[in-house]
């Protein structure tokens, strides 16, 4: 794996950041692939940043220094996945009330070709992230149950609301549903992602036909299915080895939906 190009503040991060960020676990973050410094869906990122900061740190959100970060740190870079993480290093959980100064960490990391996604097999599991609304960096029931999944022989955890047992989102993606003549969005308390956004808007852009209803698991297991989020989107090929409906169609549609949606220079 290459390793990132960490920048803080838009400085280089050095060993005593580093020894910092080490002892943190307190923050939020966005995602996203660019390419040759630009990014689609730019103003869907920055407006999770700002709720972000004002969420954990009621900070006010200085978004044109945030930009001159990026430009900086995406200058002459070709495709690369990137990681924005707002923290404080003088955060202190024992006083949590205490003004501090958020500082923007971000990493950024060239990729190659990316791969065409393969159908995706899906474990469902109860449980509803805290704070869903805001990405934070408190991931480690997202994996934990991605590991639960691998160890019981699928790909990724599918996350449904309690007893009701209502679809919410996966472990690092949000998922829609093909009914035969439209895209279905689960309602739920689920973190909602930036592609899915692009995704809402491309494809009302050429007119296909969306809604959003709360989807059983039981009805989740009768539906085409796909998964969405910064790395784009993949089929899912089961839920709880129950193999879902093919719709043939459905990933060119997507592919053209996000195609329309532009890349944006910060």
């Amino acid at each position: 794996m290459t390793t990132p190009r960490l920048t803080l503040d838009g400085h280089p991060v050095s060993a005593e950041h580093l020894r910092a960020l080490a002892q943190h676990n307190y923050g939020h973050f966005t995602a996203f692939c660019a390419r040759e410094g630009a990014v689609q869906g730019l103003d869907l990122h920055l407006a999770r940043l700002r709720e972000g900061q004002a969420a954990l740190f009621d900070a006010p959100f200085d978004e044109a220094a945030l930009r001159t970060q990026l430009r900086a740190a995406l200058a002459g870079t070709e495709l690369v996945s990137v990681r924005v993480t707002g923290f404080a290093r003088d955060f202190d959980h024992r006083d949590p009330l205490r003004p501090v100064v958020p500082e923007w960490l971000i990493s950024v990391t060239p990729v190659g070709a990316i791969a065409p996604a393969r159908p995706v097999r899906l474990k469902s599991y109860a449980f509803v992230r805290p704070l869903p609304q805001i990405k934070h960096v408190a991931t480690f029931p997202l994996f934990h149950y991605r590991r639960q999944a691998r160890l019981a022989g699928a790909d990724d955890a599918l996350f449904v609301e309690g007893a009701g047992a209502a679809v919410v989102e996966g472990s690092v993606w949000n998922i829609g549903f093909w009914d035969g003549s439209g895209v279905l969005w689960p309602q739920g308390p689920a973190l909602r992602g930036t592609c899915e956004g692009l995704l809402q808007r491309g494809l009302e852009g050429l007119g296909v036909p969306q809604r959003h209803a709360r989807v059983t698991l039981d009805q989740a297991r009768t539906l085409a299915a796909f998964t969405a989020n910064a790395n784009g989107c993949a089929p899912v090929a089961s839920i709880d080895d129950q193999a879902l409906p093919a719709a043939p169609t459905l990933h060119d549609l997507l592919a053209r939906a996000l195609e329309t949606q532009p890349w944006e220079r910060p």
